[in-house]
């Protein structure tokens, strides 16, 4: 791999111990998404705290959901020398360029909790959640939620073009296609945020008869759920009982709504991508060591009948 002939012979290699301590001296720029939902938030934290548990000097920049500015973080990130870097792209295409000009620098990039459509040869790993399998996993709950009853479902989707959004809807139509029972009626993007989670749900609602047609929700994280439940309630019905509520990210205020009773089920996607990721820039940094292309975070289904204060108080400590 290009990487290592940068690597090899440097100062970074020389140290005796790369485990995490404030020894392994590694300047790292991350490219973050943005702050559009409680997950991301607590990405954020949870990996400025990775960071400072080893000693990493972690250069921040928050892309405001726009590829463009992640583009020029990475540009700026090149410039300023880094040893590595970490992104979370915002969506899926257009990274070639920047990509091979990273590489032309020879600094290791690693992707964070969201897949690209580029030559793999491009980025050291990535480390992301399997999205298609959390949809599945929602979408086999309400299957057995459901059962034989007839169910309208209504979706909301995450930003368009993003890796979780095209695969999170992808993963949800194979599980019902195994029965003939439940179809999605409308889909729309909410660009995983609550407020336009809540506008959106408010069209939903309007469009099928006050929300009286619609068996269920299905939102491709919870922050878009959240402001969805919103809605629901202002047009008179209840969230998790008149409408079924399913979303992705297990996020401390789901678990609010879970002993609410006003949504059913979230999908688990852990916050700590950056443990794994620095893991294996460490390795490699050390010894070469490549990583798998793809480090998969476990998936985790949660229901009312889970011990929903409990995870929310745990979640929060977590940094969310």
């Amino acid at each position: 791999m290009q990487f290592k002939k940068l690597l090899i012979g440097s100062a970074i290699l020389a140290s005796t111990s790369l485990m995490a301590t404030s020894a392994f001296a590694l300047t790292v720029g991350f490219s973050q998404i943005g702050s559009e939902s409680g997950w991301r938030a607590a990405e954020t934290a949870v990996t400025l705290k990775e960071a400072k548990e080893r000693g990493i000097t972690l250069k921040f920049a928050d892309a405001q959901q726009k590829q463009e500015n992640q583009i020029k973080a990475l540009r700026s990130f090149i410039a300023q020398g880094v040893d590595a870097i970490l992104v979370a792209p915002v969506v899926a295409t257009g990274w070639d360029s920047v990509l091979k000009e990273v590489q032309e620098a020879k600094i290791p990039l690693i992707l964070l909790d969201r897949t690209i459509d580029a030559p793999d040869s491009l980025y050291l790993t990535a480390v992301t959640a399997d999205f298609i399998h959390e949809g599945n996993i929602a979408g086999d709950w309400l299957v057995n939620a459901v059962g034989n009853k007839e169910c309208k479902v209504v979706e909301l989707q995450g930003t368009t073009g993003s890796a979780p959004a095209i695969e999170r809807k992808k993963g949800f139509e194979q599980s019902i296609a195994k029965g003939a029972n439940i179809k999605i009626i409308r889909s729309q993007t909410a660009d995983f945020t609550r407020t336009k989670g809540k506008e959106v749900m408010e069209s939903f609602l309007k469009a099928e008869n006050g929300g009286k047609d619609i068996c269920a929700l299905y939102a491709h994280n919870d922050d878009m759920a959240v402001g969805a439940i919103q809605s629901i309630k202002e047009a008179g019905l209840k969230p998790g009982t008149d409408i079924l509520v399913i979303s992705i990210d297990a996020v401390p205020d789901i678990f609010t709504a879970l002993e609410a009773g006003e949504a059913n089920a979230t999908v688990e996607l852990t916050p700590n991508m950056a443990g794994p990721a620095f893991d294996a820039l460490e390795a490699f940094l050390k010894d070469g060591t490549l990583p798998p292309k793809w480090i998969q975070s476990p998936s985790r289904l949660y229901t009312q009948a889970d011990d929903a204060k409990a995870i929310y108080n745990q979640k929060k400590g977590l940094g969310y």
